[in-house]
């Protein structure tokens, strides 16, 4: 009972550890950096396909083009996309936004 136990306590820890990786901390000003970076870069903000949900934890589709966030005193390596005046931040490999930053 007691290696049972065990198991399912590391277990727990294990995916607890996997979904608190998957949160995205942007500070106050890392999200002023940010719209400092985008509005220097005249970005012309995108209409979303229709069956496409801009909310975080949402897979944004091969066809909305993203581009690179190189803000050089961000340590971030995100990509983004502007949708109705937010800027959507979006992980590049799996394409997943991970923040979004209302103007």
């Amino acid at each position: 009972m007691k290696t049972q136990l065990t198991t399912a306590f590391a277990a727990f820890l294990l995916l607890s550890g996997a979904a608190y990786a998957q949160t995205v901390v942007v500070s106050p000003e890392q999200e002023t950096v940010i719209r400092e970076y985008v509005v220097q870069q005249e970005v012309q903000p995108i209409t979303p396909p229709a069956d496409v949900t801009i909310e975080v934890g949402s897979t944004l589709p091969e066809t909305i083009e993203l581009r690179p966030l190189e803000a050089p005193e961000l340590e971030v390596e995100y990509q983004y996309v502007v949708v109705d005046g937010r800027t959507v931040l979006v992980e590049p490999e799996t394409r997943r936004i991970v923040h979004i930053i209302n103007e």
